[in-house]
This record gives structure tokens, C-alpha cells and sequence, in this order.
């Protein structure tokens, strides 16, 4: 079986527009996701997407805001390689503060990404930081897209 490896690459700025990297002139030492071909699917491992515009400004709103723009940037990368947000089979989701309100607007965002019959396998931590000042959520994802 041949499999093939290769890695994606949306953002065009070396340093993923992280303050700290950029600042140094040091270049992220990861890519968007890394695709795995076999015969018939492609993995798509994708890394960890924070709340960030496109010009690398942490979104404001709070934490409804902010998973939308991370789930919008799932979407962009799954369908550069080809895929649909029903083809995301795992996420891994951190927050820098669990409350119930946080709760139910992570999960009432996530439901307009993910159909009732699509949803994925999901795990929720909350951890100290994220990579953004001021961002309060990253997700990342991996998904199965059939060939």
C-alpha cells in the first residue's frame, strides 16, 4: 500500500503571525496539518487553529466569537484539502476557563459546523494559556476524507 505525506501550508507568513516567532524572525517549527494519502482516503491531521483574523489579531466577543473563528478556520483548511467539516471524525478542544456559560456557547457555535449525523469523537480541557494573548479557545482536528 503507498502512502503519501505531505504538508499544508495556508498561511503564508513563517512565523503563523505569532508575536513572539515574528518578532525573532523565527520560523514556526509546524504546518497547518499534515495530509496522509493512501489508496483510498487521506488523513488530514490538522494543528491546533486559535481565534485570530486574518491578520493575526485575537477576535473579540468572547468565547462564542472566538470558536466560531476557530471552527471557520478548520473549515478553510479541510476544504483547501478537499474535505467538508462532516469529514472531521476527532477534536481536541482547550480553554483558558471552563464556566457553564462557556459551555453552551462553545457547543451552540459548534453545532452550526457540525450536523447531528456528523458529529465528531471530542475532548474538552481547560489548560492555563493558549499561544494568543487574550484568546480564551484553540481546536484542533483530524479527519478522514474519502478518495
Amino acid at each position: 500500500m503507498a502512502i503519501k505525506r505531505s504538508r499544508v501550508n495556508i498561511a503564508q507568513a513563517e512565523s503563523k503571525k505569532i508575536g513572539a516567532l515574528e518578532q525573532a524572525s523565527v520560523p514556526a517549527a509546524f504546518c497547518d496539518a499534515v495530509r496522509v494519502e493512501t489508496p483510498d482516503c487521506v488523513f488530514l491531521y490538522i494543528s491546533g487553529q486559535t481565534p485570530i483574523d486574518d491578520d493575526g489579531n485575537v477576535v473579540a466577543g468572547g468565547m462564542g466569537p472566538q470558536t466560531r473563528r476557530v471552527l471557520e478556520r478548520l473549515k478553510r483548511i479541510i476544504e483547501h484539502e478537499g474535505g467538508t467539516m462532516a469529514d472531521i471524525v476527532r477534536v481536541q478542544v482547550y480553554v483558558t476557563e471552563l464556566s457553564e456559560q462557556h459551555l453552551r456557547d462553545i457547543h451552540a457555535v459548534r453545532n452550526e459546523f457540525f450536523a447531528a449525523d456528523a458529529r465528531p469523537a471530542s475532548t474538552l480541557v481547560e489548560i492555563s494559556a493558549i499561544i494568543r494573548a487574550g484568546g480564551l479557545i484553540e481546536i484542533d482536528a483530524d479527519a478522514v476524507i474519502a478518495k
